[in-house]
């Protein structure tokens, strides 16, 4: 096995499962390497049992951490970002060995990672603030204090394994919350060496900690009383699931960053030559698998012969090789697993039988080593239908579905069809346009003459309908960290006049 599994983490100790006699762990995940699946990246014991003493540990973690003063927390923050910048390279290998991301793709991860503490400290600390108003009322001052909201669990997806997941992380613990990290079972590995990085840095026991596991080990740390705080991203099905396990209790708040299926709207003004480079990255970058990723792209009828010739030559370079050991640096690597090579085959045929025209046909490929490797897809649909399943649906795979359209209207009322509502992008030179499209899109993320991929830190991350819960990430995931305590102080210490009160007898 090329990595190890050390288990799950609570006070301040990695505890590997006992896997031999009579108190021996059943349950085990292997991972096989989806850009060579010859090679077994690791195996992980699932421990249930650890689950109540890791809730245990981040209950007395909070109990510490709180009190602690926000320049205290500011400086372990600090500490890990210098474990890091330390471990940048073991931590974006283990992404591309993991997820099948291209390196240089993984290396921005880590990037974003370190640069995430700054951004924390800069930009989401101020937006929970202490205030306080001077006579708010006669002889009263007012206050607003932000506290946090207690253990936190954070469940973390696979294409960002640790970028997504330390953004929530790094945003609960500057607003005193402790963690429990639950990364994807895909990507066990990077989220250890991420909790790794804390450890190093010396965070008090019981302030962060790791369940590795399956969506069961997820489902019991949620349903736990002492969890607070719930941030997950990742598919709106398993969303579902963990709103359905939480709703009865009130005391927690639930943040969830879902799916898309995402339009670029390319209007008869646009300058191709730009559109055509963004949304080569916007449909097939990280082999199409983010949740921004470019699906739809809605265009006037005036452009569709030229686009579909030029963005199909395009598409025929997209460099496609093994994340690490390339003959050529690829722009794309493998699928995460058979699953998700299974899911994208079975859309390709969907797209068939549903008449759509295909450009360019998806299909695994066969490279140097054995792997979940796919061509990208370009499919033309006629116009927007209600009873397409493959036109609604989020693919999670390298695919551009295009669609006519002949009025801006109409474009706007394509992008607002699907259940989704994450991001969306605008190619016009016409500045009322991309304004109308502001108003009128029931969209979290909308970009001019840009892709739908590569957010900001320092902006609000998140969608409306079925793309979220009205809780962005980002700059704004603390905001979701913290409730707000009022207090009213009297400032004066004059004699209180009892014939003041109405209906009192004196």
């Amino acid at each position: 096995m090329k990595y190890q599994i050390k288990g799950n983490y609570f006070n301040g100790e990695f505890h590997y499962p006992i896997i031999s006699g009579p108190q021996a762990v059943e349950h085990f995940i292997k991972r096989e390497c989806p850009c060579d699946t010859d090679t077994l990246l690791w195996e992980m014991p699932i421990e249930y049992r650890d689950i109540p003493e890791v809730l245990d540990s981040a209950q007395h973690g909070f109990e510490f951490w709180r009190k602690l003063s926000v320049e205290q927390r500011i400086e372990f923050l600090r500490r890990y970002q210098e474990q890091t910048i330390a471990r940048k390279n073991d931590i974006a290998e283990a992404i591309s060995m993991e997820s099948g991301k291209p390196l240089w793709e993984a290396h921005t991860e880590v990037s974003a990672i370190i640069a995430k503490v700054d951004v924390t400290i800069s930009d989401s600390l101020p937006r929970i603030q202490n205030k306080h108003y001077d006579e708010i009322m006669p002889g009263t001052k007012g206050h607003v204090f932000y506290k946090p909201l207690g253990p936190c669990a954070v469940i973390g997806p696979f294409n960002f394994p640790c970028h997504l997941a330390n953004g929530q992380i790094l945003s609960a613990l500057i607003a005193g919350n402790s963690i429990i990290f639950k990364p994807s079972e895909k990507t066990a590995y990077s989220g250890q060496i991420l909790v790794e990085c804390f450890h190093e840095a010396g965070f008090p026991k019981g302030v962060i900690n790791l369940i590795q596991g399956d969506g069961e080990s997820a489902r019991r740390v949620i349903r736990d009383k002492s969890i607070k705080g719930v941030f997950f991203t990742g598919s709106k099905e398993v969303g579902l699931k963990i709103l359905k396990e939480t709703y009865q209790d009130l005391s927690k708040l639930v943040s969830l960053e879902l799916g898309g299926k995402n339009p670029a709207i390319v209007h008869k003004d646009a300058n191709l030559t730009n559109a055509l480079h963004e949304l080569v990255k916007g449909c097939f970058m990280t082999t199409g698998q983010r949740c921004t990723s470019t699906s739809l792209v809605v265009m006037h009828d005036s452009l569709i012969d030229e686009f579909v010739d030029k963005f199909h030559k395009l598409a025929k370079q997209v460099i496609i090789d093994h994340p690490i050991d390339f003959e050529t640096e690829p722009f794309m690597g493998p699928l995460v697993d058979k699953r998700a090579l299974d899911s994208y085959l079975l859309f390709m045929g969907m797209a068939k039988r549903e008449g759509m025209e295909e450009i360019m046909r998806g299909k695994q490929i066969e490279k140097r080593y054995r792997g979940y490797y796919v061509s990208p897809s370009i499919h033309l649909a006629k116009g927007w239908s209600d009873e397409s399943h493959f036109l609604s649906s989020e693919i999670f795979g390298p695919n551009c579905t295009i669609i006519p359209y002949s009025e801006f209207e109409e474009a706007i009322a394509i992008s607002n069809k699907t259940e989704y509502g994450l991001a969306a992008g605008v190619f016009t030179k016409d500045q009322a346009l991309y304004e109308q499209a502001v108003r009128d899109l029931d969209i979290g993320l909308v970009n001019l003459n840009r892709s739908t991929v590569g957010a900001s830190s320092k902006l609000p991350f998140g969608g409306v309908k079925n793309s979220g819960n009205y809780r962005p990430a980002a700059v704004a995931t603390v905001d979701a960290c913290v409730y707000q305590m009022a207090s009213l102080e009297i400032t004066n210490d004059d004699p209180c006049e009892l014939s003041s009160i109405k209906g009192l007898k004196l």
